[in-house]
């Protein structure tokens, strides 16, 4: 999932292996926001090139039924490019500009937030404002899930729409952990206690380093600091607590530290092949929709810690150049659309929690979010519990390169 490129303006010395390229076709103009009929009629017949993580197959599968749905309601067709870094969007957009690729760029939607926002926005490389002027958009919970419009602390200025929540629970096998820890320091302590038996997947990765950043928030004197750029800060004594942590930890670890899995996907299968007893996710209802598709026993629930977990919200962006702007603007309006939020909360689709307020969409739609099972092992909203804050994306950038300094070789 989302990782920012090192140093993206280096990234224009990229322009040079851009000699050759030709846009795809001449960009139409912007879409008129306030005409909603006349972007419909704009988007009629392009292609929009989605480029969006594509390591999980639910996710996938999902992205193409939307795809499928946009095509028959608006004639307008959706290619997912499937990324296993969002860097490598961010890069080619860079690359483009850097070329002088002002119009027709290659990447027309990018699945984002974060840093990779947080650096595009800095650069100039988005289309916008025009998330908040979509049908849509008067759906979404923007007062109870402020993460719509702030994207790690960024505020988002109509750059880009929300389309899912995130927040980060855990799972164990319950058949092997009778009492599961219930924060960072408790984990630790029981990883102590059955060494080997849990593991993170290895930043730059987006879970890897999310989970660094749960502990990070846990330990820190002062959790207001993340909320500012890290060189506001002693970034030395702020993160000493976290690598006092990790020294304790990593000879625990699975393989004694010394390897890691990819990504989430790896970590669930390493629960479904005994390998580890205890795992986590950004996603409510992976456990359960994995546990429907057989992927893991039914012995696995999840868990939070009592003082909350880390939480966000996943949105699309624009590029500056995209080629089928309103096309994109149509796709990512229907990803809002109650129809579409109410499949991706189906843990037998994908389970990721609503954008949406209930009190807001029609009450057809809310009944049937009010049926919905959200599976054995999903916990309810308000078991999620306290939600805590990303911190400044200056902050990850900062732990996944010292962690790749201290780690990230295998020893």
């Amino acid at each position: 999932m989302p990782k920012l490129i090192a140093g993206l303006m280096v990234a224009a010395t990229l322009g040079a292996s851009l000699t050759g390229f030709s846009p795809r076709a001449s960009a139409d103009p912007a879409p008129d926001m306030q005409n909603w009929d006349a972007v419909l009629k704009q988007a009629k017949g392009q292609t929009v090139y989605w480029y969006a993580w594509g390591g999980e197959p639910r996710i996938n599968d999902y992205i193409a039924w939307a795809g499928n749905q946009v095509q028959e309601k608006y004639g307008v067709t959706v290619k997912q490019v499937k990324l296993a870094d969002t860097a490598d969007a961010v890069s080619k957009v860079v690359s483009e500009k850097a070329a002088g690729i002002t119009d027709g760029g290659a990447v027309d939607m990018i699945w984002i937030n974060g840093e990779n926002f947080a650096a595009m926005k800095r650069n100039d490389l988005l289309f916008g404002p025009w998330a908040e002027q979509t049908p849509n958009f008067k759906y979404v919970d923007v007062a109870g899930k402020p993460t719509t419009v702030n994207d790690f602390t960024v505020p988002t200025d109509g750059l880009e729409a929300p389309w899912g929540m995130a927040q980060l629970s855990f799972f164990d096998d319950t058949s092997r952990v009778k009492t599961p820890p219930h924060s960072a320091q408790e984990l630790l302590a029981w990883l102590q206690n059955h060494p080997g038996r849990f593991t993170y997947p290895q930043p730059p990765d987006y879970m890897g380093s999310s989970f660094l950043k749960q502990v990070l928030t846990e330990l820190v004197d002062d959790p207001a600091v993340l909320q500012k750029p890290a060189d506001e800060a002693d970034t030395q004594k702020v993160l000493a607590p976290l690598w006092a942590y990790l020294a304790k930890m990593q000879p625990l670890l699975w393989r004694d530290g010394k390897a890691y899995p990819a990504n989430g996907a790896a970590l669930r299968a390493m629960m479904a092949d005994n390998e580890i007893d205890i795992g986590f996710s950004f996603s409510a209802a992976e456990v359960s929709s994995a546990i429907a598709n057989f992927e893991l026993p039914d012995s696995v629930r999840s868990f939070v810690f009592d003082g909350g977990t880390l939480g966000n919200t996943n949105f699309v962006a624009i590029p500056f150049n995209a080629s089928a702007k309103a096309g994109a603007v149509v796709l990512a309006d229907f990803l809002m659309s109650p129809e579409a939020q109410l499949r991706k909360q189906d843990p037998e689709i994908w389970g990721s929690f609503t954008v949406l307020d209930m009190d807001k969409i029609p009450p057809a739609d809310r009944e049937k979010f009010d049926m919905l099972d959200l599976g054995v092992a999903t916990l309810s909203p308000a078991e999620m519990g306290n939600v805590l804050p990303e911190p400044h994306p200056s902050w990850m950038e900062l732990v996944e390169r010292e962690w790749q300094k201290r780690y990230g070789v295998a020893k």
